[in-house]
């Protein structure tokens, strides 16, 4: 078993265009790899794609509905040592997968992951902080230096297959669902990676996919529940592992922001800029939504347990 797969997630007809350029984007790279496209329980969509697109598979999801099933759906299919991951809204660049498949020379490299970049369908309001790009689906500042990580992001991911099917591929009922955001690639991270026997993943930004940010999630209520639904997978993801120390690449992301806004603050009031002090707002605004969401999702948690621990006595 040899050579890679490139496997896209899709659901919906309103991002045809986008499906398709992805889809191109993958047939382009060298070597051509094998393209699968996943239809999350979209028939008209499957249909339409397959009559598109003759040189490519097609499939439907057969699990759970979600980013999650779809993309194990797809994965299943392939045969190849390698499986990347590719987004319906995001377009590789050249050189892409070369650059995502190089660190698996190593053997204890189980996933890889690259670099994504923006493409803003409306201006980018300038109240939005570097910082805080990972809120639609882009890199962001502090992402640190080629090399180990804990995860990357499934839009623009690399796996040993193998160890991806030992895993079960990506956790079906956690993930993207409807309005629910949870960081199932987070939760795939860790549970490849085998820290005892030295297994990583490593971040390789060489290898870059272009996202595509539609006007809808360039307004100010998008960025704070995108930060509050982030909050809340986050302490899902601390419930699954039982133990806080799954979190501390977070914690040190954390420490960092109270610095980046007194610096925006203290530009804006420098040079009499106001976007500078409005990305420090900004920052404020998405960590503590972040915190509300992560409260909230810990307050659901205690009464689904309490409302365990009563209807046995009820009953």
């Amino acid at each position: 078993m040899s050579g890679v797969s490139v496997v896209i997630a899709a659901h919906t007809m309103d991002r045809w265009e986008q499906i398709g350029a992805a889809v191109r984007s993958a047939l382009a790279q060298v070597p051509t790899p094998v393209v699968v496209v996943a239809v999350d329980h979209n028939e008209p969509l499957r249909a339409a794609l397959a009559d598109a697109f003759p040189e490519i598979t097609v499939v439907t999801n057969e699990g759970s509905r979600g980013a999650s099933g779809t993309r194990n759906s797809g994965a299943r299919t392939t045969s190849t040592e390698f499986i990347a991951f590719l987004d319906d809204d995001a377009t590789a660049l050249a050189g892409w997968l070369p650059a995502l498949l190089a660190p698996f020379s190593d053997p204890k490299v189980v996933g890889t992951g690259g670099r994504v970049e923006p493409a803003w369908r409306a201006p980018r309001p300038n109240w939005f902080p570097d910082e805080f790009l990972w809120a639609v689906g882009a890199s962001f500042a502090g992402m640190g230096a080629p090399g180990p990580v804990r995860n990357v992001w499934a839009e623009n991911m690399a796996v040993r297959r193998s160890r991806f099917i030992e895993v079960g591929g990506f956790r079906e009922d956690f993930g993207k669902v409807g309005q629910r955001s949870r960081p199932e690639d987070t939760d795939l991270g860790i549970r490849m990676a085998r820290a005892d026997q030295g297994e990583t993943w490593i971040y390789a930004p060489d290898a870059v996919v272009v996202h595509d940010v539609p006007a809808s999630r360039t307004t100010f209520r998008f960025f704070a529940w995108r930060c509050r639904l982030e909050g809340g997978g986050k302490y899902e993801m601390r419930r699954l592992f039982g133990q806080d120390r799954v979190l501390g690449v977070e914690a040190r992301y954390l420490a960092g922001l109270p610095r980046v806004a007194m610096l925006g603050l203290l530009t804006a009031a420098r040079e009499r800029r106001l976007a500078p002090a409005s990305r420090a707002a900004a920052i404020t605004v998405g960590v503590m939504a972040a915190g509300f969401g992560f409260a909230e999702a810990a307050l659901d948690d205690v009464r689904r347990r309490a409302r365990a621990m009563l209807a046995p006595r009820r009953a």
